[in-house]
């Protein structure tokens, strides 16, 4: 008989929490917007700050005017007692709206960002795809160059003779 995913999880150590628990402690904590509440914020000078790698801005398109900041160097670049934050990393202050995919890693990281004292670190629910659905501002996708189909690889990308 076949093992449903709960069958086969370890049991978790003591004092530890899955990841639902964790979303939702972060989400607890956020006064999170929808993609219009945003853009509103935007327009009022809060910074968006679109955390996704640079493939997935690739595939599915950017919000002209958001800062690009991969999550994985988000703390540093927005900790203003950091030596590699960025010029907008002014204070504790600063309105900052994270986004992301789908609205579920941009939530954990305007918890992180209000970890570090950026009290109005929050994010967008729903994420990019939520914005572009919504109408709001986009460019993109870009698509990948790829080589001639009637062009052999080894020639690809030479002038003709």
């Amino acid at each position: 008989m076949p093992q449903t995913p709960t069958e086969r999880c370890p049991v978790p150590p003591p004092g530890s929490q899955g990841i639902d628990e964790i979303l939702a402690a972060a989400r607890a904590r956020l006064r999170r917007l929808d993609p219009e509440q945003a853009h509103l914020a935007c327009r009022r000078g809060a910074l968006l700050v679109d955390i996704r790698p640079a493939g997935q801005r690739a595939a599915h398109g950017t919000v002209p005017g958001a800062l690009a900041v991969e999550r994985n160097v988000l703390e540093w670049r927005f900790d203003p007692r950091c030596p590699a934050r960025l010029p907008q990393a002014v204070d504790y202050d600063v309105p900052v709206v994270v986004l992301c995919q789908e609205g579920y890693t941009s939530s954990l990281a305007a918890a992180a960002l209000q970890d570090l004292g950026l009290h109005r670190a929050t994010d967008v629910a729903g994420g990019f795809a939520a914005w572009h659905i919504a109408g709001l501002p986009t460019l993109g996708p870009t698509t990948p160059l790829r080589p001639s189909s009637a062009a052999h690889p080894v020639n690809a990308g030479r002038a003709p003779r």
